[in-house]
């Protein structure tokens, strides 16, 4: 059973019988990062996922390490970090450190995926840099080939996940308002209240009424009042990709709860492979690396919550004689199936103030077309036609952050001086737009392999992404332009630009490379995220998606977290 242990985690359950140097530290920076005596649960990766089950083990009692590739960041660098994310001098990867042989990766599929433009190696992994909409998926999302014949069914329902979706909605600090007729069922009221309309909102509202399009508000895992020891928002508006006061909720928040109950988390230690026992039913050590060298985690159960790129990347570097193409790949799904969300967007400009960018993120949207993309609508004084075909499900929101930077537009043109600044006061305030989410189905061809032609910083393969779109996403995509197209133009904007089929670009939620189901032969764990192949392996992250909807996937994770460690503490 787990001991007590500091705040900061450096004793850690079982610390007196660790190994080490005489001063209790092993490595350049004082930490101590040398294994613990057998454990209970070995966690690997300490996001959303991997914070929440760490947390509620060691809260029940249990020993627990958590093993982070990334490093600590301490919390008073954000408002730096700010100043990286809107300087154009800094490139998107300097906010969260990321880039390096670390982090490289290869892109050899026919569509060129650029998988460091929103990762976050760190102690609270993704959720760092997340945009921090939380909604759940509908009930078809989890039935869409019974309902539809395409894609794959869960092996569990919404109503299985339901109390889970509430639970981690608590977990969170979700701010919202059951005010959206489109989402599936709920027995209790969000945890916070819901964010206001913005202005931008409400120009959008008015447009949308008379054509028959309903809107709604958007709940957010950020804090509308003051939460969990954290401030309410006071919207500095650089959500993505840092939130300087910590109102937005990030997955370090449940590492150091965790740390708190008696967990160790070890940071700065990416697991090179796993290692099993001689019939390969069962793993019995981590291998991880640190800046003084290579060490072994022993554990009684072990958890991978690496994402759904470094989830399948860790289990295919894992193969061994009992398990030759890779850990719990049996089925060879290990790594197929990869699925994206694509953005699909509008937008242009006003002859009027809209308040662009006075909030960094979103308040409301439409679900309107989730469930039925080509359903017609009619309103007071107008309608968007219906239009037959297959789509997917789309989720739209209005982006009140919409348009360039103006300031970064003007020093790109090389602007200065009073130049700049009339520049500035003609572009800023007057861009409107309308953005929305379209879900891919699982297709064998989309996965993460291994690339041997390119090694990271400790000589492992690197990640290859081998990405492609199908005919069915660009039908929806269109529709999805279509639809934001006609409000846009009820609202009488100058449409100066688009996103669809052609320059669509990925919203980082990367899904279904170790697919969940019934069939050994077709998935890779069960309905309770236990893989297929080895009864002591969970795998907790998006990766266990079996179809990806189109709704943002942080809640679902936490949802399926939640209720992996409930079937982890029974077994322990």
């Amino acid at each position: 059973m787990s001991g007590s242990s500091e705040a900061g985690g450096l004793s850690g359950p079982n610390g007196a019988n660790r190994s080490g140097t005489s001063d209790g530290t092993n490595g350049t920076d004082g930490v101590d990062r040398t294994p613990s005596t057998r454990v209970d649960v070995c966690v690997i990766g300490s996001g959303p996922a991997g914070a929440l089950v760490a947390n509620e083990l060691a809260g029940k009692g249990h020993d627990v390490v958590v093993l982070e590739a990334g490093p600590r960041f301490d919390f008073e660098s954000r408002p730096e970090r700010m100043e990286r994310a809107i300087r154009p001098t800094f490139s998107n990867d300097a906010v969260w450190e990321m880039g390096g042989a670390r982090d490289a990766f290869s892109s050899s599929g026919p569509r060129q995926y650029p998988l460091n433009a929103a990762r976050a190696k760190g102690v609270g992994g993704s959720t760092l840099r997340w945009q921090g909409m939380v909604m759940r998926l509908h009930a078809a999302d989890f039935e869409r080939r019974s309902r539809e014949g395409v894609g794959a069914d869960w092996p569990l329902s919404y109503d299985d996940l339901r109390p889970y979706y509430a639970r981690a909605e608590r977990e969170l600090g979700v701010a919202g308002a059951a005010d959206n007729p489109f989402a599936p069922p709920r027995n209790e009221p969000f945890p916070l209240p819901a964010f206001p309309p913005s202005y931008s909102d409400s120009i959008f509202a008015d447009a949308c009424e008379r054509l028959g399009v309903t809107t709604h508000s958007v709940p957010n895992a950020r804090n509308s009042e003051a939460h969990g020891g954290r401030s309410a928002c006071v919207g500095y508006g650089t959500c993505q990709p840092v939130c300087p006061s910590g109102a937005k909720y990030d997955a370090s928040t449940h590492a150091a709860a965790a740390e708190r109950e008696g967990a160790r988390v070890i940071d700065r230690a990416p697991v090179q492979r796993l290692a099993t026992n001689s019939s390969g039913r069962r793993v019995t050590r981590a291998t991880y690396a640190t800046p003084d060298g290579e060490h072994t985690q022993e554990a009684r159960q072990f958890v991978v919550a690496c994402g759904g790129v470094e989830s399948p990347r860790l289990l295919l570097l894992s193969r061994s004689p009992q398990h030759p193409d890779g850990l719990a790949n049996s089925s060879g799904a290990v790594g197929r199936y990869f699925m994206e969300h694509l953005f699909a967007g509008v937008g242009g400009t006003l002859d009027r103030r809209t308040r662009q960018k006075h909030v960094g993120f979103m308040t409301s949207g439409t679900h309107q077309f989730y469930d039925d993309p080509g359903r017609e609508t009619s309103g007071t004084e107008g309608m968007i036609p219906g239009k037959e075909g297959d789509f997917g499900p789309i989720k739209f929101e209005f982006l009140n952050y919409a348009g360039p930077s103006p300031v970064a537009s003007a020093l790109e043109d090389g602007m200065w001086g009073n130049d700049l600044l009339e520049s500035v006061k003609a572009d800023y305030g007057t861009h409107i737009a309308m953005g929305g989410l379209v879900g891919q189905l699982p297709r064998r061809e989309n996965r993460i392999a291994l690339d041997p032609t390119t090694t990271d910083d400790h000589g492992n393969p690197v990640p290859d992404v081998q990405w492609s779109i199908d005919s069915r996403t660009r039908r929806t995509l269109e529709r999805a332009n279509e639809i934001q197209r006609a409000i846009l133009e009820e609202l009488g904007a100058d449409i100066t630009w688009s996103v669809g089929p052609e320059n669509t670009g990925p919203a980082y939620h990367h899904t279904g490379t170790t697919r969940m189901g019934t069939d050994p032969a077709e998935s890779v764990v069960d309905a309770r995220l236990r893989t297929h192949d080895v009864s002591n392996l969970t795998i907790a992250s998006s990766s266990v998606f079996p179809t990806s909807g189109a709704m943002n996937p942080t809640l679902t994770i936490a949802a399926l977290a939640l209720k992996a460690a409930r079937h982890l503490d029974r077994d322990l």
